[in-house]
């Protein structure tokens, strides 16, 4: 048994290993140090805390349970997943700070996504693609001194802030927005963004290729993407592995497998395959911004898209261009997949979909908004 597992093992006592032992006993097969660090951070959330109840006047184990709960944002309410502890004996809900703040955290990203707003990271990489502090970036906008430290540190952007840190998010934009405007920095902070405008618009094939996904798609691990950073190589190749699979492999079909292989793995693994964000789209669960991820894959000639008309209705089929890269996905993951696969390999589009919203997951999330990889474990084949 690795340290790992020691270390976990001895935090808990018997009843509380036998709660989470079958997942602990994953971790031995993990290769990589920080996913196993990753699942034990969730796994420790399973464990009874020990906190005194005022109600029952003792110290008891109190549980982690997840409930629905509604905080006002900007006004505005928003119902979020929370985790809260609460007294086994009496059912009494017991003060949290670190899970308070996070329910608030997950409020105000709730309310982002609603509104179309950059969250902190998104800002905070922005700022770091041209070589700024946090205070110098403020001084180019024009700025208060402390409204990007407050932006990034989880405050909300007014729409006139988001829409100009949207508009700089392209190189080519930053350029146009220096010669055109009066901003409070010296020659050599504007030389010094300009030499990065440079180097940003003449990246090499894999910088830029890389500056893509980092500009949609989050490298922070967070419960939105299954405790794992996009990995645009495991992407890739749970697209090569489904497209070589279906024999008429349709887009809308495409977005619900991988939503399914990535909450089943982590349903055993405490982390997703791909670090892919699902939202509740209107045709059934499917990744945050698809539609660039696919439009990336066929211009990388990855896959094609054939785009046919039947019945006066537009078909896009998604068809693999090569093979899965040898060694591009683990034991597990090849498992995972092929269990996808052999689970919907005769339904439709659309039985697919009839299936996917009678299921825990997409029924209750509300339209447009994430779906937490929380609900992995009501997933049922």
């Amino acid at each position: 048994m690795r340290s790992y597992d020691r270390i976990f093992i001895d935090s808990a006592t018997t009843s509380e290993y036998n709660e989470v032992g079958s997942e602990v006993a994953l971790v031995s097969n993990w290769a990589d140090d920080k996913d196993i660090l990753q699942f034990l951070s969730r796994a420790r959330q399973l464990l009874p805390m020990k906190k005194f109840c005022e109600n029952c006047d003792k110290e008891v184990s109190a549980k982690v349970v997840k409930r629905k709960e509604v905080f006002p944002v900007c006004g505005e309410n928003t119902e979020v997943s929370a985790q809260v502890l609460v007294c086994p004996e009496c059912g009494e809900e017991m003060f949290c700070d670190e899970f308070d703040s996070q329910t608030l955290v997950n409020a105000y990203n709730a309310y982002r996504m609603k509104h179309k707003l950059l969250l902190p990271d998104e800002i905070k990489r922005i700022r770091e693609q041209y070589g700024l502090s946090q205070r110098s970036f403020a001084k180019l906008l024009n700025w208060g001194d402390k409204t990007i430290y407050r932006y990034e540190g989880g405050s909300l952007q007014d729409r006139a802030h988001n829409s100009m840190l949207l508009f700089l998010r392209e190189p080519g934009n930053m350029r146009t927005y220096l010669a055109q405007n009066e901003v409070d920095l010296d020659e050599k902070q504007k030389n010094k963004i300009l030499s990065a405008v440079e180097k940003l618009e003449n990246a090499s094939p894999m910088e830029g290729d890389q500056r893509v996904f980092d500009l949609f798609f989050s490298s922070e691990p967070c419960e939105e993407n299954g405790c794992k950073g996009f990995d645009s190589d495991k992407t890739y190749a749970m697209v090569l592995f489904f497209g070589n699979k279906e024999r008429e492999l349709l887009k809308s079909k495409l977005m619900i497998l991988l939503y399914y292989a990535d909450l089943l793995y982590y349903k055993e693994n405490g982390v997703s395959m791909s670090g892919m964000k699902y939202i509740r789209a209107p045709y059934g669960p499917s990744p945050e911004n698809y539609d660039i991820l696919l439009g990336k894959m066929t211009a990388d000639h990855v896959v094609t898209v054939d785009i046919k008309t039947e019945d006066g209705y537009e078909k896009h089929e998604v068809l693999a261009e090569s093979s899965v890269p040898r060694n591009a996905l683990t034991k597990k993951e090849k498992q995972i997949l092929e269990c996808v696969h052999e689970k919907f390999s005769g339904l439709s589009s659309k039985e697919i979909f009839d299936f996917s919203c009678k299921q825990k997951p997409y029924a209750s999330t509300k339209p447009g908004e994430y779906i937490s990889y929380s609900y992995a474990s009501d997933i049922h084949f």
